[in-house]
C-alpha cells in the first residue's frame, strides 16, 4: 500500500514542510494505523479536514522531555490512553498484574502508566503551561462522571477533574473532534468551547449551561449509595442525542457539565470513515520489537456496524458507542474486502465481518432514528420490542457477496451474535442460521448466554435459559441436516451481581447436564460506566431500587468461578468447599448428577479429611502400599 504513516518524530514533520504540528496526539497504545484503533480514525479524520497531526505513542512518562518532542503544537494536545482502560489492560478481575499487553510492542507490559490519561495530562502541564489538552477514548468516556473504581474500591471524581484536561470528548468522536478543531482554528479559546455534543467541560456557574439538569454531586455519590443510583440512572436516561439534557455534577467548587452525545454517523459518513487512507499496519518502528500482537485479531477483519441495542448490564458499549445501531453500506464493505485480498499475508480468510453484535447489521428501529434510544425501554429485554424488527436479509446478502469474491476462500463471523434475534426473525432467521453453519463457522460458534439462572439473567438484561436452549437445539439440528460436526462455545460470567453460590451451583449443574466444559470463564469485572458496576457498588438495582446480592468476598468469587470449571483438578478443593457451603453435598459422590467424586471416604461414611486409622478407597477396599512391593535402590528410593 502507498499510504504513509503520520509523523512520529520532529524530523519527519520537517520533511513534510511543517514548522510544527497543529495537534500532538499522545497515545497509551503503540501506533497502529488501522480503523479498529480509535486514534487511527481520529487522526485520519483530522488529516482529511486539513489539520497536521503528529503521533506521540507510549511516551516515557518519567521523562518530561518526551512530551516536548514536537514542541508546542499550534492548537492542542490530544490524549488517549488506549483501546482499553489502562487499569483493565494492566490488571485481571482479581486485581492481579497481567503478564502481557497486546497493544504494546512484543506484548511487553508496563509501556503505559496506570490511569494513563491523568499521568499524561500532568506531564503535558509540566512541559507546557496553559496548553489546551483534550482527552478522549474509552478511559475518558467511561469516567466522565463521578464513578465507582474497583481498583481503589471507592468513588472517584470525574476524570476531567483528576486529569486537569480542558475538554473531554466521549463516544466515537468523529463529529466532535472536527467541531472542536474548527473552533480552535477559528480562534475560539478552549474554555469557551462548551457547546459541542459528545463533550464535557468544567464550569464555575451551572446557570450558564444551556438545557442543563443537575444530578447528585460527587460529594454525595461518594458517600450515599442511593445518590449514586439516582445519578447513574440520570446518566443512563439522558444518553440520547435527540432529547438528552446536559447533565451537571458538582465537584467541589466546580461543576462538570456533560453535553448530550453526538449524533450517530449516517451510512455515508461511516463509509467515508472506513475509506480513509490507513496503512492498516503497526508502525514499522515496532518490527524489530516483536510487532504489536493486537493486530493479529483484526488485521483481516471488517467492521460492518457500530453501537449495540443489546445494552447488557455488564457491557460498557452503552456508554461509549451507544445503543443506536449504525451500519456501513454493502459497497463500502465489499471495497474493503477487496483491499484485504491484496494485503501481504492474506491467505483467503476474512476473519470477521461484524461489530459489537454481528447480526445487528442493517437492523434498526424507526423510533431510534427519530427520537434516539428510549429512556425507559430496552430493545431486547425483557422481550424484543415491537419497534425493533430483526431482519437478517441484508446481512446474509452481504456475506454471500463477500464469500464469492476472487481470492476469498472463507468468511468467518466471530463477533458476538444475538441468538434471541435470530430466533425472533421468523422470515429469515432459519435461513441465516443455515448459511451461518454452512459457510461462516469453523467447527465452533461462540455465543454469550453468560448464565442460565433467570434471576441473574434478569439483572444482566439477557434472554432466559429457555431461549438459549431453543437456540442450542436449532443449532444442533441444523448442523445435523448439513452433515457437519460443529459445536457451541458459550461465554459465561461468574460472580455477576445477583449471583450467589446457589446460582453458581445451578449453572455448574447445567454445564454438567449438557456436558459443557468451558475452557475460559470471565469473572465479573466492575469497570466504570456500566449498569452492573452500579449494582456491584450499591448492592441495588438502580432501575427498581431492589436490594440484590453481590459477591464481594474474594473467597466466594474464587468459589463461583471454580464451580464453572469444576472438572479442573486444581479446582477440586475449592469446588468441594463451595458445594459444602451451599449445602449441596448431594453433588459430591458417584451418582450421575454429581459434579465431583469424593477423594477419600472415612469408615464412618463421611468424606473429606483423612482418617488417622484406615482410609477406604472409592471401591471400598483398603488400598495396598504398592511401594512396599517395588525394588529399592541402594539409597532406599523406589525405582
Amino acid at each position: 500500500m502507498q499510504e504513509k504513516f503520520l509523523p512520529v518524530t520532529m524530523k519527519q514533520c520537517e520533511e513534510l514542510g511543517w514548522d510544527r504540528p497543529d495537534f500532538v496526539y499522545v497515545l497509551g497504545d503503540a501506533y497502529v494505523d488501522h480503523p479498529s484503533f480509535g486514534p487511527a480514525i481520529i487522526s485520519r479524520i483530522l488529516e482529511k479536514n486539513g489539520y497536521k497531526v503528529a503521533i506521540l505513542p507510549q511516551p516515557d512518562w518519567k521523562n518530561i522531555n518526551e512530551f516536548k518532542r514536537f514542541g508546542r503544537p499550534k492548537y492542542a494536545f490530544l490524549v488517549c490512553s488506549g483501546n482499553i482502560d489502562p487499569m483493565v489492560n494492566h490488571y485481571t478481575a482479581a486485581h492481579k498484574r497481567r503478564s502481557t499487553d497486546a497493544y504494546s510492542p512484543g506484548g511487553k507490559i508496563g509501556m503505559r502508566p496506570d490511569r494513563a490519561d491523568i499521568v499524561y495530562c500532568n506531564c503535558i502541564r509540566q512541559a507546557y503551561k496553559n496548553m489546551p489538552i483534550i482527552i478522549g477514548g474509552v478511559e475518558a468516556s467511561l469516567r466522565r462522571f463521578a464513578h465507582y473504581d474497583c481498583w481503589d474500591n471507592k468513588v472517584r471524581a470525574s476524570i476531567l477533574v483528576d486529569s486537569g484536561a480542558d475538554l473531554l470528548l466521549y463516544g466515537m468522536g468523529e463529529r466532535s473532534i472536527v467541531e472542536v478543531a474548527d473552533a480552535l482554528a477559528g480562534g475560539i479559546p478552549i474554555k469557551e468551547i462548551t457547546y459541542v455534543n459528545g463533550s464535557a467541560y468544567l464550569t464555575e456557574n451551572p446557570e450558564n449551561v444551556f438545557n442543563g439538569k443537575i444530578i447528585d454531586s460527587f460529594e454525595d455519590v461518594k458517600t450515599d449509595k442511593d445518590a449514586y443510583c439516582r445519578a447513574f440512572m440520570e446518566q443512563y436516561r439522558e444518553q440520547n442525542h435527540v432529547s438528552g439534557k446536559t447533565l451537571i455534577q458538582k465537584h467541589g467548587k466546580s461543576f462538570v457539565a456533560v453535553n448530550p452525545p453526538s449524533s450517530p454517523l449516517s451510512q455515508r459518513e461511516m463509509d467515508e470513515v472506513y475509506a480513509l487512507p490507513y496503512t492498516r499496519l503497526p508502525h514499522p518502528m515496532y518490527d524489530t520489537m516483536g510487532g504489536i500482537p493486537a493486530i493479529k485479531e483484526i488485521e483481516f477483519s471488517i467492521t460492518a456496524n457500530r453501537g449495540c441495542a443489546g445494552a447488557c448490564s455488564f457491557c460498557a458499549i452503552t456508554f461509549h458507542q451507544g445503543r443506536v445501531l449504525q451500519s456501513r453500506s454493502e459497497e463500502s464493505i465489499i471495497e474493503e474486502a477487496k483491499l484485504l485480498t491484496e494485503l501481504k499475508g492474506f491467505k483467503g480468510y476474512i476473519h470477521d465481518v461484524g461489530g459489537p453484535t454481528a447480526n445487528f447489521y442493517a437492523h434498526g428501529c424507526k423510533t431510534q432514528k427519530e427520537k434516539g434510544a428510549c429512556k425507559e425501554r430496552q430493545c431486547l429485554y425483557p422481550s424484543i420490542c415491537p419497534q425493533f424488527k430483526p431482519d437478517h436479509k441484508q446481512y446474509m446478502e452481504l456475506l454471500d457477496k463477500l464469500r464469492k469474491l476472487p481470492k476469498v476462500k472463507k468468511v468467518f463471523v466471530r463477533s458476538g451474535l444475538r441468538f434471541d434475534c435470530m430466533l425472533a426473525d421468523k422470515k429469515y432467521g432459519q435461513q441465516f442460521l443455515r448459511e451461518l453453519c454452512q459457510y461462516h463457522v469453523s467447527g465452533q460458534l461462540k455465543v454469550a448466554p453468560e448464565h442460565i439462572s433467570d434471576k441473574v439473567l434478569r439483572l444482566m438484561g439477557k434472554p432466559g435459559e429457555q431461549v438459549y436452549n431453543e437456540f442450542c437445539d436449532k443449532y444442533k439440528q441444523m448442523n445435523a441436516k448439513l452433515g457437519k460436526e460443529q459445536y457451541l462455545v458459550p461465554y459465561l460470567i461468574s460472580g455477576h451481581p445477583g449471583s450467589d453460590l446457589k446460582e453458581a451451583v445451578k449453572l455448574a449443574e447445567y454445564l454438567h447436564k449438557h456436558k459443557i466444559n468451558p475452557e475460559q470463564v470471565q469473572e465479573f469485572y466492575p469497570t466504570p460506566g456500566t449498569l452492573a458496576t452500579c449494582m456491584f457498588y450499591t448492592e441495588k438495582d438502580p432501575r427498581t431500587n431492589e436490594k440484590i446480592y453481590v459477591a464481594k468476598d474474594i473467597s466466594e468469587k474464587i468459589m463461583q468461578r471454580a464451580l464453572l470449571q469444576y472438572k479442573k483438578p486444581e479446582n477440586y478443593e475449592t469446588v468441594k468447599k463451595a458445594l459444602i457451603k451451599a449445602g449441596r453435598q448431594d453433588l459430591i459422590g458417584f451418582g450421575p448428577q454429581c459434579l465431583i467424586k469424593p477423594r477419600e471416604i472415612k469408615n464412618n461414611g463421611y468424606y473429606g479429611k483423612k482418617d488417622n486409622k484406615k482410609t477406604v478407597s472409592a471401591k471400598g477396599r483398603v488400598p495396598q502400599n504398592k511401594s512396599n512391593n517395588r525394588q529399592k535402590n541402594k539409597n532406599g528410593r523406589n525405582k
